[in-house]
Protein backbone atom coordinates (compact mmCIF):
# COMPACT_ATOMS: atom_id res chain seq x y z
CA UNK A 1 0.00 0.00 0.00
CA UNK A 2 1.55 3.60 -0.64
CA UNK A 3 0.46 6.17 0.54
CA UNK A 4 0.53 10.17 0.30
CA UNK A 5 1.20 12.05 3.57
CA UNK A 6 0.70 15.97 2.68
CA UNK A 7 2.27 17.70 6.48
CA UNK A 8 3.00 21.08 6.65
CA UNK A 9 4.45 19.98 10.67
CA UNK A 10 7.86 18.79 9.99
CA UNK A 11 8.01 17.17 13.61
CA UNK A 12 4.14 15.84 12.71
CA UNK A 13 5.38 14.71 9.14
CA UNK A 14 8.36 12.65 9.96
CA UNK A 15 5.86 10.99 12.87
CA UNK A 16 3.66 10.26 10.39
CA UNK A 17 6.22 8.57 8.05
CA UNK A 18 7.73 6.40 10.86
CA UNK A 19 4.07 5.12 12.04
CA UNK A 20 3.39 4.10 8.54
CA UNK A 21 6.48 2.88 7.81
CA UNK A 22 6.38 0.54 11.03
CA UNK A 23 3.01 -0.68 9.65
CA UNK A 24 4.38 -1.81 6.26
CA UNK A 25 2.87 1.27 4.06
CA UNK A 26 5.07 2.80 1.11
CA UNK A 27 4.83 6.63 2.80
CA UNK A 28 6.06 9.41 0.45
CA UNK A 29 6.14 12.59 2.57
CA UNK A 30 5.82 16.20 1.39
CA UNK A 31 5.30 20.06 3.09
CA UNK A 32 4.68 21.58 -0.06
CA UNK A 33 1.23 22.04 -1.75
CA UNK A 34 2.13 22.16 -5.04
CA UNK A 35 4.13 18.88 -4.65
CA UNK A 36 1.05 17.22 -3.24
CA UNK A 37 -0.87 18.02 -5.61
CA UNK A 38 1.68 17.11 -8.63
CA UNK A 39 2.68 13.86 -6.54
CA UNK A 40 -1.23 12.68 -6.46
CA UNK A 41 -1.49 12.86 -10.33
CA UNK A 42 1.70 10.96 -10.73
CA UNK A 43 1.49 8.35 -8.65
CA UNK A 44 -0.88 5.95 -7.68
CA UNK A 45 -1.82 5.69 -4.17
CA UNK A 46 -4.16 3.71 -2.56
CA UNK A 47 -4.79 6.62 -0.40
CA UNK A 48 -3.93 10.02 0.64
CA UNK A 49 -3.94 11.85 3.97
CA UNK A 50 -4.11 16.24 3.49
CA UNK A 51 -3.23 19.07 5.99
CA UNK A 52 -5.31 21.58 5.42
CA UNK A 53 -2.28 24.28 5.95
CA UNK A 54 -0.10 23.24 3.12
CA UNK A 55 2.48 26.25 1.73
CA UNK A 56 1.86 27.60 -1.34
CA UNK A 57 -1.27 26.88 -1.46
CA UNK A 58 -5.01 27.95 -0.01
CA UNK A 59 -6.30 25.92 2.84
CA UNK A 60 -8.28 23.72 0.18
CA UNK A 61 -6.77 24.20 -2.45
CA UNK A 62 -5.01 21.08 -2.60
CA UNK A 63 -7.95 19.10 -1.60
CA UNK A 64 -10.15 20.61 -4.43
CA UNK A 65 -7.34 19.25 -6.48
CA UNK A 66 -6.54 15.59 -5.76
CA UNK A 67 -10.34 15.35 -6.07
CA UNK A 68 -10.88 16.43 -9.09
CA UNK A 69 -7.82 14.32 -10.66
CA UNK A 70 -8.73 11.37 -8.83
CA UNK A 71 -11.98 10.72 -7.63
CA UNK A 72 -11.67 7.13 -6.56
CA UNK A 73 -8.79 8.18 -3.95
CA UNK A 74 -9.74 8.07 -0.67
CA UNK A 75 -9.02 11.04 1.30
CA UNK A 76 -8.62 11.94 4.94
CA UNK A 77 -7.99 15.26 5.92
CA UNK A 78 -5.69 16.70 8.90
CA UNK A 79 -6.95 19.22 10.41
CA UNK A 80 -7.35 21.49 13.90
CA UNK A 81 -10.25 23.50 13.05
CA UNK A 82 -13.48 22.73 15.01
CA UNK A 83 -15.97 24.50 13.72
CA UNK A 84 -18.97 22.47 12.00
CA UNK A 85 -19.12 24.26 9.37
CA UNK A 86 -15.34 24.01 8.39
CA UNK A 87 -15.63 20.24 8.91
CA UNK A 88 -18.86 20.38 6.42
CA UNK A 89 -17.13 21.94 3.69
CA UNK A 90 -13.97 20.01 3.76
CA UNK A 91 -16.54 17.13 3.07
CA UNK A 92 -18.76 18.49 0.64
CA UNK A 93 -15.31 19.07 -1.36
CA UNK A 94 -14.72 15.36 -1.44
CA UNK A 95 -12.83 14.30 1.73
CA UNK A 96 -13.92 10.58 2.96
CA UNK A 97 -12.78 11.29 6.62
CA UNK A 98 -11.01 13.73 8.60
CA UNK A 99 -8.66 13.55 11.58
CA UNK A 100 -8.59 16.66 14.40
CA UNK A 101 -5.40 17.39 15.52
CA UNK A 102 -3.88 16.23 17.99
CA UNK A 103 -4.57 12.83 17.52
CA UNK A 104 -3.58 9.23 18.28
CA UNK A 105 -1.35 7.56 15.61
CA UNK A 106 -3.87 4.68 16.71
CA UNK A 107 -6.87 5.79 15.42
CA UNK A 108 -5.54 7.81 12.46
CA UNK A 109 -4.11 4.24 11.22
CA UNK A 110 -7.40 2.56 11.78
CA UNK A 111 -9.20 5.24 9.92
CA UNK A 112 -6.74 4.42 7.02
CA UNK A 113 -7.71 0.77 7.32
CA UNK A 114 -11.30 1.46 7.31
CA UNK A 115 -10.81 3.78 4.05
CA UNK A 116 -8.98 0.99 2.19
CA UNK A 117 -11.39 -1.34 3.42
CA UNK A 118 -14.80 0.48 1.64
CA UNK A 119 -13.76 -1.42 -1.20
CA UNK A 120 -12.66 2.03 -3.08
CA UNK A 121 -9.55 0.53 -3.35
CA UNK A 122 -9.92 -2.50 -5.27
CA UNK A 123 -7.99 -5.72 -5.73
CA UNK A 124 -7.29 -6.23 -1.74
CA UNK A 125 -6.39 -9.24 -1.57
CA UNK A 126 -3.78 -11.24 -3.51
CA UNK A 127 -3.59 -15.26 -4.60
CA UNK A 128 -1.17 -16.92 -5.92
CA UNK A 129 -1.17 -20.70 -5.46
CA UNK A 130 -0.79 -21.14 -1.55
CA UNK A 131 0.30 -17.65 -1.12
CA UNK A 132 -1.51 -15.23 0.05
CA UNK A 133 -0.82 -11.47 0.52
CA UNK A 134 -3.62 -9.22 1.73
CA UNK A 135 -2.94 -5.26 0.90
CA UNK A 136 -5.32 -4.45 3.87
CA UNK A 137 -3.66 -5.91 6.61
CA UNK A 138 -0.14 -5.91 5.49
CA UNK A 139 0.09 -9.58 5.79
CA UNK A 140 1.52 -12.20 3.57
CA UNK A 141 1.14 -16.26 4.15
CA UNK A 142 1.86 -19.12 2.60
CA UNK A 143 0.16 -22.50 3.29
CA UNK A 144 -0.62 -21.09 6.79
CA UNK A 145 2.70 -20.09 7.53
CA UNK A 146 3.18 -15.97 8.10
CA UNK A 147 5.28 -14.36 6.17
CA UNK A 148 7.08 -11.21 7.40
CA UNK A 149 8.27 -8.77 5.42
CA UNK A 150 10.02 -5.32 4.87
CA UNK A 151 7.69 -2.69 3.62
CA UNK A 152 9.74 -3.05 0.28
CA UNK A 153 9.68 -6.57 0.22
CA UNK A 154 6.05 -6.31 0.32
CA UNK A 155 5.79 -3.95 -2.32
CA UNK A 156 7.86 -5.68 -4.76
CA UNK A 157 5.67 -9.24 -3.98
CA UNK A 158 2.70 -7.28 -4.64
CA UNK A 159 4.08 -6.23 -7.77
CA UNK A 160 5.04 -9.41 -8.22
CA UNK A 161 1.27 -11.16 -7.67
CA UNK A 162 -0.38 -8.26 -9.50
CA UNK A 163 1.23 -9.60 -12.72
CA UNK A 164 1.20 -13.05 -11.62
CA UNK A 165 2.18 -15.20 -14.91
CA UNK A 166 3.05 -12.25 -16.69
CA UNK A 167 7.23 -11.62 -17.38
CA UNK A 168 8.12 -8.13 -15.52
CA UNK A 169 11.13 -6.62 -16.44
CA UNK A 170 13.60 -4.82 -14.06
CA UNK A 171 12.94 -1.87 -15.75
CA UNK A 172 9.46 -2.01 -14.98
CA UNK A 173 10.22 -2.91 -11.07
CA UNK A 174 12.35 -0.36 -10.50
CA UNK A 175 9.79 2.47 -11.73
CA UNK A 176 6.50 0.78 -10.05
CA UNK A 177 8.23 -0.02 -6.83
CA UNK A 178 11.21 2.12 -6.12
CA UNK A 179 9.75 5.22 -8.17
CA UNK A 180 13.19 5.67 -10.14
CA UNK A 181 13.97 5.69 -13.79
CA UNK A 182 13.72 2.86 -15.80
CA UNK A 183 17.36 4.36 -17.00
CA UNK A 184 18.76 3.96 -13.20
CA UNK A 185 21.81 1.65 -13.23
CA UNK A 186 21.14 -0.91 -9.66
CA UNK A 187 21.33 -4.31 -8.83
CA UNK A 188 18.83 -3.66 -5.87
CA UNK A 189 15.71 -5.47 -8.05
CA UNK A 190 18.03 -8.68 -8.30
CA UNK A 191 18.96 -8.34 -4.20
CA UNK A 192 14.99 -8.32 -3.00
CA UNK A 193 14.17 -11.00 -5.14
CA UNK A 194 16.89 -13.04 -3.30
CA UNK A 195 15.12 -11.28 -0.42
CA UNK A 196 12.17 -12.51 -1.26
CA UNK A 197 12.94 -16.48 -2.45
CA UNK A 198 14.28 -16.78 0.92
CA UNK A 199 11.27 -16.09 2.63
CA UNK A 200 8.49 -17.11 0.45
CA UNK A 201 10.36 -19.95 -1.35
CA UNK A 202 13.27 -21.53 0.45
CA UNK A 203 10.56 -23.72 2.61
CA UNK A 204 8.83 -24.67 -0.24
CA UNK A 205 8.79 -27.68 -2.35
CA UNK A 206 6.90 -25.70 -5.02
CA UNK A 207 8.54 -22.52 -6.46
CA UNK A 208 6.88 -19.57 -7.30
CA UNK A 209 9.25 -16.90 -8.05
CA UNK A 210 11.24 -17.56 -11.26
CA UNK A 211 13.95 -15.69 -13.17
CA UNK A 212 13.01 -15.05 -17.35
CA UNK A 213 16.42 -14.92 -18.64
CA UNK A 214 17.32 -11.53 -19.92
CA UNK A 215 14.03 -10.28 -18.99
CA UNK A 216 13.06 -9.86 -15.55
CA UNK A 217 11.10 -12.08 -13.53
CA UNK A 218 8.24 -14.82 -13.40
CA UNK A 219 5.58 -15.59 -10.38
CA UNK A 220 4.29 -18.24 -11.54
CA UNK A 221 1.67 -20.73 -10.06
CA UNK A 222 -1.17 -23.62 -10.81
CA UNK A 223 -3.78 -20.87 -9.53
CA UNK A 224 -3.83 -17.35 -9.26
CA UNK A 225 -6.48 -14.51 -8.45
CA UNK A 226 -7.04 -11.39 -6.78
CA UNK A 227 -10.53 -9.65 -5.14
CA UNK A 228 -11.76 -7.63 -2.30
CA UNK A 229 -12.19 -8.76 0.99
Amino acid sequence: MRILVAESDPALGMFLRRGFDAEHYAVDLTADGEEAKSLAQQRNYDTAILDLNLPREGDLDVLRSVRAGRQELPILILTNRTRPEDRAQVFDLGADDLVLKPFAFAELSARVRALLRRGRTADTVFRVDDLELSRVEHCVQRAGRKIELTPKEFALLEYLMRHAGQRVTRASIIEHVWQMSRDSMTNVVDVYINYLRKKVDASSERKLIHTVRGVGYLLHGEAASSGGI
